[in-house]
């Protein structure tokens, strides 16, 4: 999957739950710039990557589903759950490897990145949703 297409499609979702969003939203768009910002960080060099357990961007993912938790938690809307058991599916991905020192590190790197796309896109929705509630509620 494409890092930079990722990124940029972050970017513009993160500034449209601060600008439309409200509490869960803009919650959410912090975790999961941050989340990122850290796994950027917390990778292996490239010549490593995913050979073995990545084992601090397994933490910062376990990190990032604890925040995700916490805000589905507190909310009254139903997509931050999506959202936290989509990041649960990353989690197992660090476990799955864990387990098979045999799963091939492109199958595991995948594994972790492909529910990025959808958490995000969901953010979104969510943020969309929200602000046309908002609209409908004070038109």
């Amino acid at each position: 999957m494409a890092p930079n297409l990722f990124r940029i499609l972050l970017l513009l979702v993160a500034l449209f739950a601060f600008w439309r969003g409200r509490r869960d939203e803009r919650r959410v768009g912090v975790i999961l710039v941050a989340g990122v910002i850290a796994t950027t960080l917390a990778l292996s060099p490239v010549h490593e990557r995913f050979e073995g357990l990545e084992g601090a961007v397994a933490a910062v993912d376990v990190i990032v589903f604890l925040g995700f938790l916490w805000v589905a938690l507190q909310s009254d809307r139903f997509w931050p759950l999506w959202i936290a058991g989509l990041q649960l599916t990353t989690i197992l991905g660090h476990l799955v490897r864990a387990v098979d020192a045999g799963l091939f590190p492109r199958a595991y790197g995948a594994a972790l990145m492909f529910w990025g796309y959808p958490i995000v896109i969901i953010l979104a929705i969510g943020t969309w949703r929200s602000h046309r509630r908002l609209q409908r509620e004070y038109a």
